[in-house]
């Protein structure tokens, strides 16, 4: 007697059960983002169906931009798509200079280390391009002209280096508000009350930069830390001036 296989309609059932489990433990962390699927014979052994079954499942959560198949290493778990409120984090013009530090705060917990893996990875075309950078900012401020675009590719150059396309993707999402100065402008219409910055960033950008050169990590990683820090003192100390109306708080 034939076994009966399992048409369309029940795969179909079968296929979604496994992929709302499979769902779940990725949201309960049992599956971490960056952790590596169980290949699909260990998959199949796990729920006791077909691998057409496991691969409709796997090809339902990678569509739902939680998995990722990489050519002959397998299938990665991604973290789980942002919400609304997360895509807004940056994007909302503030009247509060707290924000501006807030942010910068966050930015050391992942440029820091940005830093620290461009200097570990970085190849001669990534280092070229972070030059190019600081070259040009050079340029724009000898000319007189705004850094803000300069600046913010800097940064993107660093997160390319490091190899890791979160960073970069991070980055980019953030946009040029990542740039204080930007940001500060945007709410003051168009007003910066802070003297021009230019050369002290440029000594600060070509600091990280010559520690990227050098391959040295841990250079890399103080000198993006004090970068980063004396804008957060910088946005410190104009909160505590009177001289401008947005130093006021609520």
């Amino acid at each position: 007697m034939t076994a009966s296989v399992p048409g369309p309609a029940k795969r179909k059932t079968l296929s979604s059960q496994v992929a709302e489990e499979l769902r779940a433990r990725i949201e309960g962390g049992v599956y971490a983002p960056g952790d590596k699927l169980p290949t699909e014979q260990a998959l199949v052994e796990k729920f006791g169906c077909s691998r057409t079954v496991i691969r409709e499942a796997v090809a339902t959560l990678r569509a739902d931009g939680l998995l990722e198949s990489r050519q002959g290493a397998g299938v990665y778990v991604l973290a789980p798509p942002a919400s609304e409120e997360t895509l807004t984090l940056f994007s909302h013009a503030s009247d509060k200079i707290s924000d501006i530090i807030e942010e910068l705060e966050l930015r050391i917990g992942i440029e820091v280390e940005a830093a620290g893996l461009a200097a570990a990875r970085s190849s001669p075309a990534q280092e070229a391009a972070i030059q190019a950078e600081l070259d040009h900012f050079a340029q724009l401020m000898a000319e007189g002209k705004s850094t803000d675009e300069s600046d913010f590719r800097f940064h993107m150059a660093i997160a390319a280096a490091t190899n890791n396309t979160r960073f970069k993707t991070f980055l980019e999402h953030i946009g040029r508000r990542m740039i204080p100065r930007v940001k500060l402008r945007t709410v003051m219409g168009g007003f910066d009350p802070l003297p021009n910055r230019d050369h002290t960033l440029l000594q600060e950008h070509q600091a990280i930069a010559d520690a990227i050169f050098a391959s040295d990590v841990d250079s890399a990683r103080d000198a993006m830390r004090r970068h980063l820090l004396i804008g957060i003192q910088r946005y410190r100390s104009l909160k505590r001036s009177a001289a401008t109306p947005i130093a006021q708080e609520d």
